[in-house]
């Protein structure tokens, strides 16, 4: 295993978008962060990685508010060393936050930044942050990248505590999958610490940094897929024990004792689900450690991510119920409210309150004489009323029904049933230009129970794999040949669980392509079942209806589909 230089020493950076005050976390008393980087106790460090051994350069000299091409506009600097420096930004044109990595356009490492910030956005993995732009302006290179308000960095979450069995798997199965499809394009991380790893706020996990992070740093590694499955070894291990698994602290954590060795996570803490420890030692053999049971080392993240595949699922936790606490009953109820304390050496006696019998309290009197008044009256009124009606119907015995009034204009004639209106035509939604099943949207029309427009199944994420073509969702837009009123909806969806909403185009819309173009909305956007009916108080007057699906549900087995069955609007 090749040493590291130490004139590159940046382990107290956090992959450019970690708050500075994150990096005091990181030294300990017998060894400074910087004493990781260079006595080779990291995963990074394995299999001959390599860091260049630059001498340290000034980074650029930009301040908050500075802009990049008259849209990047600098807020607060998180990250400045070794030449280059990292910002949060605001992307002004689009009006969302960015991050961006900064270095001088004549540093040593500007090329490779360059050419791994476009290796790694040409992935378009939704499992990793990703780039945006990578950009050579005049004297400065910089690489702007997603910014995730609503994540949280592995490194918080272990903060608090070890992860249960669950949360453990889920993060060493995403990270291991995500890790693997970017090793069979050929594109490598070699900084995968607590830092580059977030959870989203549903529960996704995902990897910032990815050729990046590296090339910022000049880090290099001859076995680049044993270094990276290495690193989720060690994710994994500090996951289940709160522990770095080397011998110095980092990132928060304390490591383990030194001069024993790598231990086992169930031998460090109990309680830690024995197939996961074994897992996390098979990721981690190095240096002539060996797993538990003999079982064979993984050394690509290919390897690991089947390994966990391989496992039996691991359930999440029963939700606890906590017990509402025992019923007290206050001093006034007990009977000891106003009477003195008893004096010393004088034992108290448990007083029993004796409930007062029912309305003998002065308030009872006056209630029960209200009541009593109330019902006199109401047999009053009662018997003037029926004495009423008796002489009326004996003065009017000897009349026929012709006084009775009769219903004029067929007042009370029922509304007509609604009636389904045509469809002239059905086609998809597509507000990105680009379609998934145009050619069966006429299935959503044509009557027949046993066809549909079904979407194709999409990993990760309900929101149709959080694509970007995908980001204002799809459905299906219902022509009705010409402008009609509408009173009515009876739609069937595919599956139950899938977001939706209704819209309409206004009477005089044509040339449908953005939801911009549907200016009525029809129903609220909510999760459905498997019908989606609905009648309108008064008639909305439209030609094109657009059902919009902007979530799908889940197929039980990690991915999402849904679709449209059948689409009935009545006029």
């Amino acid at each position: 295993m090749a040493e590291r230089s130490t004139a590159a020493v940046d382990v107290a950076d956090n992959s450019g978008d970690e708050p500075l005050a994150a990096k005091a976390d990181e030294a300990t008393t017998d060894g400074t962060a910087e004493a990781q980087e260079t006595t080779g106790t990291k995963p990074q460090d394995t299999d001959g990685e390599r860091i260049s051994s630059e001498a340290t350069l000034p980074t650029p000299d930009l301040h908050s508010g500075h802009k990049l091409a008259r849209r990047y506009r600098l807020e607060e600097c998180v990250t400045r060393l070794d030449g280059f420096s990292s910002w949060r930004a605001v992307d002004e044109k689009l009006r969302r936050a960015v991050g961006v990595h900064l270095l001088p356009a004549d540093h040593p490492r500007a090329r490779s930044v360059l050419a791994a910030a476009r290796s790694a956005a040409l992935l378009g993995d939704p499992r990793f942050v990703q780039v945006l732009d990578a950009v050579e302006e005049g004297d400065l290179v910089y690489v702007v990248h997603e910014w995730l308000p609503d994540a949280t960095e592995l490194t918080s979450l272990l903060a608090s505590g070890p992860m249960d069995a669950h949360d453990a798997y889920q993060l060493v199965s995403q990270v291991s999958q995500a890790m693997a499809a970017a090793h069979r394009e050929g594109l490598a991380h070699l900084r995968l610490t607590p830092g580059a790893v977030l959870r989203s706020s549903t529960g996704q996990y995902r990897i910032r940094g990815l050729a990046v992070n590296a090339a910022l740093r000049g880090i290099a590694s001859d076995g680049p897929q044993r270094a990276d499955t290495e690193a989720i070894g060690a994710l994994l291990y500090a996951a289940l024990t709160q522990r770095w698994p080397y011998e110095t602290d980092a990132y928060g954590l304390s490591g383990l004792p030194k001069g024993v060795g790598l231990i086992a996570p169930d031998q460090v803490r109990a309680g830690v689900h024995r197939g996961l420890s074994e897992l996390a030692m098979r990721a981690l053999v190095n240096d002539g450690a060996t797993a538990s049971r003999q079982e064979q080392p993984c050394t690509t993240p290919d390897e690991l991510a089947k390994a966990v595949a391989a496992m039996p699922r691991i359930r999440p936790p029963e939700p606890t119920f906590t017990a509402p606490p025992e019923y007290q009953r206050t001093t006034y109820q007990q009977g000891t409210y106003g009477r003195p304390p008893a004096g010393p050496g004088v034992a108290t006696q448990p007083v029993i309150a004796v409930p007062p019998a029912p309305l003998q309290s002065r308030t009872g009197k006056v209630l029960k004489w209200a009541v009593s008044a109330l019902l006199i009256a109401a047999l009053g009124l009662g018997s003037w009323q029926l004495a009423e009606t008796l002489l009326d119907r004996s003065n009017g015995s000897g009349t026929d029904d012709s006084t009775q009034t009769t219903p004029k204009n067929n007042d009370n004639k029922p509304p007509a049933p609604l009636k389904p209106l045509r469809l002239s035509d059905a086609t998809e939604f597509m507000p990105s230009g680009s379609g998934i099943k145009q050619q069966d949207a006429p299935n959503a029309i044509d009557g027949k129970s046993d066809t549909a427009w079904i979407t194709p199944r999409y990993e990760g994420y309900p929101n149709f794999g959080n694509l970007a073509p995908r980001r204002d969702g799809s459905g299906i837009v219902v022509d009705l040949g010409s402008v009609q009123d509408v009173t009515g909806l009876k739609i069937v969806m595919y599956r139950s669980g899938q977001k939706a909403e209704v819209l309409a185009a206004d009477e005089n819309g044509s040339a449908l392509s953005s939801l911009s173009d549907f200016p009525k909305r029809l129903t609220k956007l909510a999760t459905r079942g498997s019908n989606l009916d609905e009648e309108f108080t008064e008639p909305v007057r439209t030609r094109y209806i657009l059902i919009h699906v902007t979530e799908l549900p889940s197929d039980g087995t990690g991915g999402y589909r849904g679709g449209i069955s059948e689409i009935s609007v009545l006029g």
